[in-house]
């Protein structure tokens, strides 16, 4: 683990133990986390849209509406040429020619893959800041919004996702649920603990701050493109 995550969980356990002991609950927290969990999963959701059975496909409709463009891809050896079919396709002004590159990086979970047969040059590691190219997993997608959740941590630089001018996501087929409440509900299951942050992404960076138009790739990627796997 990265010293400054260490070191940040260091505090704010020291800051949590002070005010454990300042309430009189000293002790083992193990009940009160169940206690916690249990409130949590017996509060009552306020008014939510019906959603359709089908979410994977409600899941690409939402994700398009958000300028995101989406494709399904059947094994995870088919990442490499579905990026490669993404990035030939596009078309782009003569000045920003140059960012349709076969270069980039990709989290740790993606640097197995085949990248060279698809006339790629791919590095496993976190951005620096100058790649044009990001590719990265999700921790899960959002149907009702189209929505990626990408978690902080060593194996999942959020940089990737941020810093680049074309953000490639790859999201699970089984890991696509219904709204935020869901998502939230399987961070808590599957860690425990929310993670030092919690990125939702709906499609390209965008602003409407100069003269209410609509810019995108304003402080974040130009483009997002999700690979629905499976």
């Amino acid at each position: 683990m990265p010293t400054s995550l260490t070191n940040n969980r260091t505090a704010r356990d020291a800051v949590l133990k002070r005010v454990r002991k300042a309430l009189g609950k000293a002790g083992n927290r193990t009940a009160a986390r169940a206690e916690a969990e249990a409130y949590i999963a017996a509060h009552s959701h306020g008014p939510r849209p019906a959603m359709p059975a089908d979410l994977v496909a409600h899941f690409i409709v939402r994700a398009t509406d958000m300028e995101s463009t989406v494709e399904r891809v059947a094994d995870r050896r088919d990442i490499p040429a579905a990026v490669a079919r993404y990035l030939d396709a596009l078309v782009l002004p003569d000045a920003l020619a140059a960012q349709k590159s076969h270069a980039g990086v990709c989290w740790p979970e993606f640097a197995d893959l085949d990248w060279a047969g698809s006339g790629f040059a791919i590095e496993g590691r976190p951005t620096v800041g100058d790649d044009r190219l990001g590719v990265t997993g999700a921790f899960c997608a959002i149907a009702e919004t189209g929505t990626l959740v990408v978690l902080a941590g060593a194996d999942t630089p959020t940089a990737t996702a941020l810093l680049v001018d074309t953000h490639i996501a790859v999201v699970r087929a089984d890991r696509i649920v219904s709204g935020m409440e869901e998502a939230f509900a399987l961070v808590r299951r599957e860690h425990g603990r929310l993670p030092r942050a919690v990125n939702m992404i709906s499609g390209p960076s965008r602003t409407g701050d100069i003269e209410q138009t609509i810019v995108l790739g304003a402080h974040g990627p130009f483009r997002v493109h999700i690979l629905v796997l499976g």
